[in-house]
């Protein structure tokens, strides 16, 4: 019986154990900040976006293409310096299916306030700056913007790669 207990109780304490990384090997939640070349990256919120409400309607410009068949998706992240050296942040976001369906992001303006532009961020220098419109706005987040079909937006889970400049990879999982 004790040889039983010590075998249950050896077994049960490698459960808890695992080298699995959130974001690299698995994807992770949205909510979790997670580092990928000098850069952390927090994805806050993923939704289909409406441009004809308020609030939507400030995060894309009139006329983006928006038809029966096809949906706005935004994300909004931070990316954040925590280093002590000037770091580039990521310039290539994709979107996922669960059918290997790829999405890349809509192109969106400089004037436009809360989209992700990437750039070489200082020491503690944050996207979106702090006190800007983005961060002082209900997502807290610069947006990418996807143009996805809808019917796959039925084909979930769908995930988030961000590819950083040296090649490296986070992925998140999008909550929709």
């Amino acid at each position: 019986m004790l040889l039983c207990l010590a075998a249950l109780a050896a077994g049960a304490a490698g459960c808890g154990e695992s080298d699995t990384k959130q974001g690299v090997d698995e994807a992770a939640r949205e909510g979790l900040a997670l580092p990928l070349d000098g850069i952390e990256y927090n994805v806050f919120i993923s939704r289909e976006l409406n441009p004809r409400i308020t609030p939507d309607k400030s995060y894309v410009e009139a006329g983006t293409a928006q038809d029966a068949t096809h949906v706005l998706f935004g994300v909004f992240l931070q990316a954040c310096n925590r280093g002590k050296e000037s770091a580039q942040t990521a310039d290539r976001f994709t979107i996922v299916d669960n059918q290997g369906n790829k999405f890349e992001p809509e192109p969106l303006p400089e004037s436009n306030d809360f989209a992700y532009h990437a750039k070489v961020l200082e020491p503690n220098e944050c996207i979106p700056e702090s006190g800007s419109v983005a961060q002082l706005g209900p997502t807290a987040g610069s947006m990418v913007l996807f143009r996805l079909p809808l019917a796959n937006m039925e084909y979930r889970p769908l995930e988030l790669e961000i590819e950083g400049p040296s090649g490296g990879h986070l992925t998140f999982k999008l909550d929709i």
